[in-house]
């Protein structure tokens, strides 16, 4: 089953999304090679700044997409306001359809 993050980043925060990007880009690195990342990149805002995420991720349940959304080091780091999980149905241009 598939699930959608959409996080928003806390305001004033990019230097926090910065520092830990190199850690995050890891992160997401491992799930892909593991085969559970399916897609993800930043939300920007007016001036072309990150401020928020969207990751799509192949988990059992929704209590293991909590898990693999918690492990995140921008999460562990502060870096969200808010994180939504969603069950996700990629019906357009999904590569494995």
């Amino acid at each position: 089953m598939l699930f959608a993050f959409v996080c928003k980043d806390k305001p004033g925060y990019l230097n926090v999304r910065m520092e830990t990007r190199p850690a995050h880009l890891e992160y997401l690195n491992k799930l892909n090679a593991e085969g559970t990342l399916k897609m993800a990149g930043p939300f920007l805002d007016a001036e072309g700044k990150p401020n928020g995420s969207l990751v799509v991720v192949k988990a059992e349940n929704v209590e293991a997409a909590v898990a693999i959304a918690d492990a995140d080091p921008y999460a562990k780091a502060g870096l969200f306001e808010s994180v939504e999980i969603k069950p996700f149905n990629w019906v357009f241009n999904n590569p494995e359809a």
